[in-house]
């Protein structure tokens, strides 16, 4: 914190920011392998366990497992679920499926994050219509990650197109900073108003993740205090790049 107890923007240097690519890389790769490993039939503790042997054989070391007490490698969120759900030896894979997956990966200290979700066989055309706008309001939002805009720039970015398309952002959920620590300021919102918070700089590396429901925005947490579902039942999408702002542009660390 600063002298007048503000939360501070770390920005990062050059080498800083390459390490966390090699960090977003891993968790890219891993990922890629995750989508071309998944099957009908498997279990979401398989898939755990799978991506986790994917971090550690290229150096990474999973970076949620252990994060305040969640006990697995990838969040798996299923249908309704709309982050954080926990991998489970009994939670079976089933065609028709959308299935969200959260990776985060450490590597020489600095952190990477990314999440993809993925249809499992055919899928009703309203599922496959969710994750292709939620990955779209995901792009629209790293366009506006430019230096010299507004942080709430991104933010609007990704509710505008979300919303035009009759859909509703999550909104207690929110993307982060990213570097040393696996959650850094500035908290990145998906909704409010463009020309609002810090103005982006170089050295600023943000994880920008929509979550986009069918329905309401509204969110419960399960149980296991670590599942978040819709309220209604309704079906939920979720994408995230790790991406680093430079004078050049927006830079997606996150991806193959």
């Amino acid at each position: 914190m600063d002298p007048l107890g503000n939360r501070m923007i770390i920005l990062k240097s050059k080498e800083e920011v390459g390490k966390i690519t090699s960090a977003s890389r891993i968790v890219a790769e891993a990922l890629q392998a995750l989508k071309d490993f998944i099957e009908p039939g498997m279990t979401t503790q398989e898939l755990d366990l799978f991506v986790e042997k994917k971090i550690r054989e290229k150096g990474g070391i999973p970076a949620f497992k252990g994060y305040r007490n969640f006990p697995a490698t990838l969040c798996i969120s299923i249908n309704e679920e709309v982050v954080h759900g926990i991998p489970s030896a009994e939670r079976v894979i089933r065609v028709g499926d959308i299935v969200g997956l959260d990776l985060g990966a450490i590597y020489d200290g600095f952190y990477g994050d990314s999440a993809i979700t993925v249809a499992i066989g055919e899928v009703s055309p309203e599922a496959k219509r969710l994750i292709q706008v939620t990955e779209e309001s995901l792009l629209a939002g790293i366009d506006r990650a430019r230096e010299g805009n507004r942080l709430s720039d991104i933010s609007h970015a990704v509710q505008s197109h979300v919303e035009r398309a009759g859909y509703t952002v999550v909104t207690d959920f929110v993307g982060h900073g990213i570097g040393r620590s696996l959650h850094e300021e500035p908290q990145v919102p998906n909704f409010g108003p463009p020309g609002r918070g810090p103005r982006l700089r170089e050295g600023m590396v943000l994880a920008i993740e929509p979550m986009v429901n069918m329905g309401k925005s509204d969110v419960r947490v399960l149980e296991d205090r670590w599942t978040a579902v819709t309220s209604d039942g309704s079906l939920s999408a979720h994408f995230e790049h790790t991406v680093a702002i430079t004078k050049e542009g927006p830079v997606i660390l996150s991806k193959v």
